[in-house]
């Protein structure tokens, strides 16, 4: 039984590695579009973080002259730990579905 198993995994070993050499993704037809609305949301993504920083940072101001509480520094962590995700949205996809 051993050497059945033995070269039944030897004929898995083979036929899961020959089929697949180098695989690499390929945009399919059409994607310019998509591509397009993506590169947008990326601007308007980087646009919105941007306007959030000086939006704290203003506050953060106003606070510390009026003697009020102090929530502003969590909107500058918030909007910088954001902007770092959504930038790095690819390279997370990559390292996730491609395994690279």
């Amino acid at each position: 039984m051993s050497m059945v198993l033995h070269a039944a995994m030897d004929t898995y070993n083979v036929l899961a590695q020959a089929p697949f050499g180098n695989v690499q993704p390929e945009a399919p037809p059409g994607a310019d579009g998509l591509n397009r609305i993506l590169r947008w949301l990326m601007w308007f993504v980087m646009l919105s973080g941007l306007t959030g920083i000086i939006f704290a940072g203003g506050k953060f101001a106003w606070e510390k002259w009026t003697g009020g509480a102090l929530e502003s520094p969590k909107m500058v962590a918030g909007a910088a730990i954001g902007g770092v995700v959504a930038t790095s949205a690819g390279s997370i996809m990559n390292a996730v579905v491609l395994n690279r």
